[in-house]
């Protein structure tokens, strides 16, 4: 509430500062918002690794091959996780995919995918009173590359058993119809989580906050 009161003192100052002939000044209200935002001293790079850690699943944008809509963007939910053996936040974001969905044949084709993060998938705008569509209610549009891990490797099993741990039905996927674990291999981060638009935040820079 106290954030809230000092935003609206900024802007009621602003606008009491205006030259009664300027009219509406775009510039002052970006300058308000630099010196909130400056305030809250938001942490992209953090708020993305947070989005990550706390979601279960991911809305996952691929180019489809399905003959009905090839070309198009598809879009699909798949569960994730990025815990180590601890639970604690790695920022590599893991999944299981199969053949018999859409996503699969489609990183195989090509392999470029984009993951969806927001505040919603853990209800916490809708308690705050925040629509989804909100800037105020924090996403991080997380693209990259699609990897197939490779089972021999000594990251794979420890990968494989904190996914299990926190999505327990995955063992019957594995089982029954041929999942596989991937990661993603992040070229672009973009954080949306205040007004004026989207910030971009380095793969070394979300790699490198601390837990």
């Amino acid at each position: 509430m106290k954030t809230f009161h000092s935003l609206l003192f900024a802007l009621i100052l602003a606008l009491l500062s205006l030259d009664p002939s300027s009219g509406y000044s775009p510039r002052e209200d970006e300058r308000v918002i630099r010196e909130y935002k400056r305030e809250q001293e938001l942490n992209h790079a953090k708020i993305a690794r947070d989005l990550v850690h706390r979601a279960n699943w991911a809305a996952v944008g691929s180019l489809s091959t399905n003959e009905r809509v090839k070309g198009y963007p598809m879009v699909n939910i798949i569960s994730i996780d990025d815990s180590d053996d601890s639970n604690k936040s790695t920022g590599h974001i893991r999944f299981l995919l199969t053949d018999l969905d859409f996503t699969g044949p489609d990183w195989q084709n090509d392999n470029k995918v984009t993951l969806l993060f927001s505040d919603e998938q853990t209800l916490r705008c809708k308690e705050g009173g925040k629509d989804p569509m909100e800037p105020t209610c924090a996403r991080s549009m997380i693209s990259g590359q699609v990897k197939k891990m490779d089972p021999s490797d000594k990251s794979y099993q420890p990968s494989l058993d904190a996914y299990v741990r926190r999505h327990p039905a995955a063992i019957n996927w594995v089982k029954a119809h041929n999942f596989y674990l991937c990661e993603l291999e992040i070229s672009n981060i973009f954080v949306l989580d205040f007004y004026g638009g989207p910030h971009k935040v380095s793969a070394s820079d979300y790699y490198a906050v601390s837990n």
